[in-house]
């Protein structure tokens, strides 16, 4: 069936809801069906800790959806132990990593040296800044929706690639992308031709930049930003940053906390280029629905930009990668996004209605 693609940021609400550890088994046993395929042929190993309460809640729904794998309590073992474990496993076995900070095995980075093996990856890091209501949107955010994820996704890839110039109105103050895009990357669940499967979950992202980063120019309003420490800040009021040749030259109610972001990437990198343009997708996760952790926030529904010269995917002739310090996530008030003359998010949704996709 072919459609026309058309989906809202908000959640769908539930008429009874479940038990947290309930919702997170139904939302992984999910994520290992239709994302990940895992079957019954591939051993599994979870490593865990119980340094917080959604640590422990996620631990309890990988077990009960991956009955027959070995589980580490990693607070109970020597790194060594758990590597041991990992040496047992072969090409598509899968390791589930449920950190409450991030797990150190002296010099091993675990996911790289994973994905080096041809291992299958879930990773859960820094669930332990995650509290509250907050551990609601995180279980909420592991929904996958493969229809919405691919639809939506490969779409906004191809409407991406193809087009010659964008804009993200933040109400009242646009960011021009007076360039072609850089060909898009997917964190969508969907693996097929890529080297690793997995990643660090929630899903939920499109992401791009400029071919030309000089070519962004004008004024953007953020609602949150990375803060020093990692976390989401939210200031009293939407900063406006003013943005010339690529690069963040001015802002307009600025607060001290982002002075420092702000100051610190300058001191290191002598200016503050605007670099990844993302395109959230993950519904969980709003200006009203907000979690404490940068790294699980970048999935929110909407735009957000990296401040610093620092991205690893792509290269930029002007920028040397050895002197590139610092990839700050800033979140845009997101009213609209168009994609040379069309419109493919509006009223909190992501419309892309001139793309056809094929309906699973």
């Amino acid at each position: 069936m072919r459609v026309s693609l058309h989906f809202t940021c908000q959640m769908n609400s539930t008429t009874a809801p479940a038990s947290q550890a309930d919702r997170a088994t139904q939302h992984i046993r999910g994520i290992l069906a239709l994302a990940i395929k895992h079957n019954d042929a591939r051993q599994a190993v979870i490593v865990a800790d119980a340094g917080c309460a959604l640590a422990v809640t996620l631990a309890v729904a990988y077990r009960r959806c991956l009955p027959d794998a070995r589980f580490i309590d990693f607070d109970a073992v020597t790194p060594q132990a758990v590597l041991e474990a990992f040496a047992q496993l072969t090409a598509r076995d899968l390791v589930v990593l449920i950190q409450s900070t991030s797990f150190r095995l002296e010099a091993f980075r675990i996911r790289v040296e994973l994905f080096k093996r041809g291992l299958t990856v879930i990773e859960h890091p820094h669930l332990a800044r995650m509290t509250g209501k907050q551990t609601d949107y995180y279980i909420d955010s592991l929904a996958y929706d493969q229809n919405y994820y691919r639809g939506i996704g490969l779409a906004l890839k191809t409407r991406i690639d193809a087009a010659q110039s964008g804009v993200v109105n933040s109400g009242g103050e646009q960011l021009i992308f007076a360039s072609p895009f850089e060909s898009a990357k997917l964190n969508i669940g969907d693996y097929s031709g890529m080297p690793n499967v997995g990643g660090q979950f929630p899903l939920g992202e499109v992401f791009t930049e400029a071919r030309d980063l000089e070519a962004v120019r004008g004024r953007v309003r953020i609602f949150a930003f990375g803060d020093t420490t990692y976390s989401v800040n939210l200031p009293p009021q939407a900063i406006t940053l003013i943005v010339e040749k690529g690069r963040v030259v001015g802002t307009e109610n600025s607060t001290p906390e982002f002075d420092v972001v702000l100051a610190n990437i300058r001191a290191a990198e002598g200016e503050v280029w605007l670099r990844e343009l993302g395109f959230g997708m993950n519904r969980a996760f709003s200006a009203e629905r907000v979690v404490t952790d940068i790294g699980t926030f970048e999935r929110m529904c909407g735009i957000h930009l990296s401040l610093g010269a620092k991205h690893g995917v792509y290269s930029k002739p002007n920028i040397r990668r050895a002197e590139a310090r610092h990839h700050v996530d800033v979140f845009a008030v997101t009213v609209s996004v168009t994609l040379d003359d069309e419109v493919v998010f509006y009223d909190d949704a992501w419309k892309v209605g001139n793309l056809i996709a094929e309906a699973a």
